[in-house]
């Protein structure tokens, strides 16, 4: 079983910033890719930054140079500047995972967490 594990929202002023972190945890052969996707009420989930296990990153364009991320052993963090009211949505985290190395990826989720920006 493989669980990932959010934290770091909470509520920011506009203008404000916050750290969310993800780990991951469990059987866990290779990761692939990581990254945080992001719901706003009565939106779809949407991504919001990818990264590869090689480095390789990708943002959304409505976050590219107010957002950072960046990854490490089995865990990924976003770094979230010059926040916005409509970044305000339930973010969560994402991982490309092989248990076993005769699997395929498959998609994990984490639980999310919330970020309000709101004054």
């Amino acid at each position: 079983q493989v669980q990932l594990v959010e934290s770091g929202g909470g509520l920011v002023q506009p203008g404000g910033s916050l750290r969310l972190s993800c780990a991951a945890s469990g059987t866990i052969f290779s990761i692939n890719a990581m990254g945080w996707y992001r719901q706003a009420p009565g939106k779809q989930r949407e991504l919001v930054a990818t990264i590869t296990s090689g480095g390789l990153t990708n943002y959304t364009d409505s976050v590219k140079g107010r957002f950072t991320i960046a990854n490490a052993v089995n865990a990924v963090s976003l770094q979230m500047n010059s926040l916005k009211p409509e970044d305000t949505a339930v973010y969560y985290c994402n991982a490309e995972i092989r248990t076993y190395w005769y699997d395929t990826y498959s998609d994990y989720w984490g639980q999310g967490t919330q970020v309000t920006v709101s004054s």
